[in-house]
């Protein structure tokens, strides 16, 4: 038998109370009782990244920390960086070097970007990569990925 716990946290600004199961992970929290569906469900083993989110500014695996660790943090899903404008500047390079593809992976890489790109990261290929490797992509073989980021880092040291 599951308990359930009653939790507050804000969730991209907005002031959020809820009672959950225990075992509830955060990115079903987000996307089954907020509708916020951009954090997708992957792996569930937080090996694919598809489900990264920020928690009091660390970037996290949604499928990992459960909605009762998320009581008291600040949250900001991809929904959330593209509201404050955040991700616009990558969402721009990543259109302009077809890094879209299908689209499924692109959330959370734009979330594990948005974190390099704010924690001062430069445009070393090598350290993009590094950090981008727990993001798994099927489709575009991560160049496009890693030349968006870079064109980003560039545009902003100029």
């Amino acid at each position: 038998m599951s308990r359930s716990i009653d939790i507050s946290l804000r969730v991209n600004g907005e002031d959020v109370r809820a009672t959950v199961p225990s075992r509830l992970n955060l990115v079903d929290f987000l996307r089954e009782e907020l509708s916020l569906t951009g954090s997708h469900v992957g792996c569930e083993h937080g090996v694919c990244g598809a489900c990264t989110l920020t928690v009091d500014g660390d970037t996290v695996r949604g499928c990992l920390m459960l909605a009762a660790q998320a009581d008291g943090k600040d949250v900001i899903t991809i929904e959330g960086l593209a509201e404050n404008g955040q991700s616009a500047q990558l969402q721009a390079a990543f259109t302009k070097h077809n890094a879209l593809q299908c689209g499924f992976c692109t959330p959370g890489m734009l979330a594990s970007a948005i974190g390099y790109v704010n924690a001062g990261g430069i445009a070393d290929r090598e350290a993009i990569r590094q950090h981008i490797s727990g993001n798994y992509c099927r489709c575009t073989g991560y160049q496009s990925i890693v030349n968006a980021i870079c064109d980003v880092i560039e545009e902003k040291s100029v």
